[in-house]
């Protein structure tokens, strides 16, 4: 089992894999990191987003990966900033067809540091290896998205939150 955290504006208990935005990195999902700082700094700003009666909230889970892993589940890991990730997530956040592949993505966040190069690649300023060239020096973050509700009431508990302060 592994500790995995999400990042919002209230409490989520019962996450739903259909709720998620979609045209976004590994596509609509339930998404969680093993990162807990990276899970507050994301609940920070979507409670920003959100204004008022929004409270920054990290959800904390247990996650039996090893099940998932053996239990015959489409997993997709990513281990850096690569082509392949490059283009899976320009494919993502187009809505395409990628996301449909995988019942589990890991990888990489295409978060502020690294969503300009992203969107240069996709923009066609830039090229495929320049993107990389950029992306050699981000420092990897962490995501998991579940694509599959199966997995997520299967193999994904919730444990706790924590409602954490607004800090200027």
């Amino acid at each position: 089992m592994i500790t995995l955290f999400h990042g919002s504006y209230t409490p989520v208990q019962v996450p739903l894999v259909k709720l998620g935005r979609k045209k976004v990195d590994f596509g609509q999902g339930f998404y969680l990191t093993n990162l807990r700082t990276q899970a507050e700094s994301w609940a920070k700003t979507i409670a920003e987003r959100k204004g008022r009666n929004a409270q920054p909230t990290v959800s904390a889970f247990s996650f039996d990966y090893d099940a998932v892993k053996s239990g015959g589940y489409r997993i997709k890991t990513f281990e850096s900033y690569n082509l392949e990730w490059l283009e899976y997530v320009v494919d993502c956040r187009k809505g395409g067809m990628e996301q449909q592949q995988y019942d589990v993505v890991e990888g990489g966040v295409a978060n502020d540091n690294v969503i300009d190069t992203v969107e240069d690649y996709e923009n066609g300023i830039i090229t495929a290896e320049q993107a990389l060239g950029q992306l050699r020096y981000k420092k990897v973050n962490h995501q998991i998205c579940i694509l599959n509700q199966d997995i997520v009431d299967k193999y994904l508990s919730f444990t706790s939150f924590e409602i954490l302060k607004m800090e200027d």
